[in-house]
């Protein structure tokens, strides 16, 4: 049956000029693999030679330079971003997007954002972005889509190291048989910081140390067994906002009108395993599980909170030529002790999901049926809430040929709200119960053409996404509640073309308006923090197969600032603009790079409100440095 550990490798490959070629590449991440010319879903997929040519110094950047996701640091924290597509807004966007890493589960049960700084760039194979879809394999908050991170499991042995205004220094390490995969990563980072905090000249420094060690084993031919462990430390200093004459004048000063700046230390060690069994050529049977344990110490407000989250997922997959189905069931337990409470968030799910593939038709059609329940306890109070969700897909696609299809899908989403949601942090810092609020539901309709040649990939979908009680923070009471009724529609386009042996281009815009229908004085507003426009164009130059060169510019609209639900602040957030250029030399198993960002010094914020503004990449840096590949 020869499919063993085979079945969780993932091969990498090696760019050389003059010989590219653009074909369809699988999606490997989802429930039901297939190729991206025949999937019934608007997906973005990048592999590991796509995130080692952006020489990137962590995912935030790749995602925000080469992707159709927009990424803003939270609040000046640069390691646990926003994260935002499909006009969700860089508020709460990252709530709607269930991120995942090899299969785990990442997003938090409160709103703090995943920490995507803790997965190394250079251990990344693929990267898998599903657009207003996966809520069945993902489960609750893919109203946006979800992101897909897989390793690498590969024999490849790899040293990098690069200096700038961060040092940064990772290897990764792998070796496989026929019955033995393991592979081992770790990355530490350095920044003496960009930002002054105080009257005393020091900067917002920061450090992120971070590893991981995966093995897979087939003792026999039916069986592969899974294992893993990983951890993160972080320690990071993040200066507060600025007025806007500071920011004008210097973004780099702390500013005299705030509260100063913030350190926040955040440990996480994770410990996962699982197996798959193959009952027959079709038929196996799949179960993973992991624990998650993690600290959020913020030192400057001697606040510390602890997590304990324990995940399951066991599924039967059955594939044959012409049909593949999965089902099976999903469940969390997320735990969070801080601010003298103890606040759960579980998770129990049941799903199933087909495909059925007949000549030049693709139908997906899936289901998922979860229960979430809420427990609150402290000194004085005990509180218990429940909600029953259900998340549906349905899609075709038809494949006129070799490089042409169409596809239309419809999924049915939802979001339950974290545990945050259900209580007011006071200015005196007292927390009180703002009450229980109702989950967000998603109608989310898509309609996209496929044409990809050897030299040319083109993608363009339209989407409408019809929301019923769109969760939100009122920045008028400082309440959790909820939108009754808000739409956004808007167009994606993707385009790679290979113009000629030297010159290649690649290019992301997205359109989007979101609108805030029925919600009181808000209705008929422009959800805040939404960009109605978000251009990225890479051009590369390849002289020969040593070399290459390429310019990436990255513009995004100007919006309402993030709290601006009545669409009258003096202030907007402006447009976001950033130049980047790199160099790199390749010769045998040595790659040399050098890269600029942001290479005219055009300055760029995040908007909370008026004579709020957080600076995000408002200066030239540059970094450059070497791979090594053993």
């Amino acid at each position: 049956m020869k499919k063993k550990i085979f079945l969780s490798l993932l091969t990498s490959s090696i760019l050389v000029a003059q010989t590219i070629e653009l074909e369809p590449l699988n999606i490997t991440s989802t429930a039901i693999k297939t190729d991206e010319l025949k999937s019934t879903d608007a997906v973005e997929i990048y592999t590991a030679e796509d995130i080692q040519n952006a020489h990137v110094q962590n995912v935030y950047e790749f995602l925000n330079q080469q992707t159709s996701v927009i990424a803003m640091p939270s609040y000046g924290n640069s390691f646990s971003q926003k994260l935002d597509f499909r006009g969700y807004g860089i508020n709460d966007g990252y709530q709607n997007i269930v991120i995942t890493l090899n299969g785990r589960k990442i997003n938090n049960i409160d709103m703090v954002p995943s920490l995507l700084s803790s997965i190394s760039p250079s251990s990344i194979e693929r990267l898998e972005i599903i657009k207003s879809s996966g809520i069945v394999n993902s489960g609750d908050g893919a109203n946006a889509g979800a992101i897909n991170i897989i390793t690498k499991k590969n024999r490849d042995k790899e040293i990098t190291l690069y200096g700038g205004s961060v040092i940064d220094g990772s290897f990764y390490l792998g070796h496989s048989n026929e019955k033995l995969s393991i592979s081992a990563n770790a990355e530490i980072q350095n920044s003496d910081g960009i930002r002054t905090i105080n009257s005393n000249g020091d900067k917002d420094e920061s450090s992120l140390k971070s590893a991981d060690f995966h093995a897979v084993y087939a003792p026999i031919e039916d069986l592969e067994l899974r294992a893993g462990i990983s951890y993160a430390r972080m320690d990071l200093i993040y200066a507060s906002y600025l007025t806007l004459d500071e920011y004008n004048d210097d973004p780099k000063q702390a500013g005299a009108a705030n509260w100063g700046a913030t350190e926040q230390e955040f440990d996480t060690d994770t410990i996962n395993g699982g197996f798959s069994y193959y009952l027959s050529d079709n038929l196996s049977l799949n179960i993973d599980a992991s624990r998650e344990e993690k600290e959020s110490n913020y030192i400057t407000y001697a606040s510390v909170a602890d997590y304990v989250y324990n995940s399951g997922k066991a599924a039967f997959n059955y594939e044959n030529k012409n049909i593949a189905v999965v089902a099976g069931i999903d469940s969390f337990e997320g735990k969070r002790r801080a601010y003298e409470n103890e606040t759960s968030k579980d998770n129990l799910a049941g799903f199933v999901i087909s495909n059925f593939m007949f000549k030049s038709h693709s139908i997906k059609a899936g289901m998922r049926v979860e229960e979430v329940s809420y427990k609150y306890r402290d000194t004085t109070l005990s509180l218990k809430d429940d909600h029953s969700l259900y998340g549906a897909e349905l899609g075709y696609n038809y494949t006129f040929n070799k490089e042409n299809s169409l596809f239309i899908n419809y999924a049915h989403s939802y979001q339950a709200p974290d545990i945050d949601r259900f209580f007011n942090k006071e200015w005196s810092g007292n927390v009180s119960f703002n009450g229980f609020i109702d989950p967000m539901q998603t109608d989310s309709f898509t309609l996209g053409y496929n044409n990809i040649h050897s030299n040319n990939k083109f993608k363009i979908s339209l989407f409408y996404i019809d929301l019923k009680d769109e969760i939100y923070l009122s920045p008028l009471t400082w309440t959790n509640t909820n939108i009754d009724k808000s739409y956004k529609y808007g167009l994606d386009i993707y385009n790679k073309w290979l113009v000629t042996d030297e010159f290649n281009i690649a290019l992301n815009y997205n359109y989007v308006r979101a609108i805030i229908d029925e919600e009181g004085d808000y209705s008929g507003n422009d959800l805040p923090g939404v960009s109605d426009h978000n251009i990225k164009a890479t051009l590369s130059y390849l002289p020969n197969k040593n070399i290459t060169l390429a310019l990436t510019q990255v513009y995004r609209s100007e919006a309402y600032a993030a709290d601006d639900f009545n669409n009258d602040f003096a202030q907007k957030q402006e447009a976001y603009k950033s130049t980047d250029v790199s160099l790199t030399y390749t010769k045998d198993s040595l790659e040399l790079f050098a890269k600029i960002n942001n290479l005219f010094n055009q300055k760029n914020g995040l908007w909370i409100r008026d004579d709020a503004i957080y600076p995000i990449n408002f200066t030239t840096t540059a970094t450059a440095g070497f791979k090594l590949k053993l």
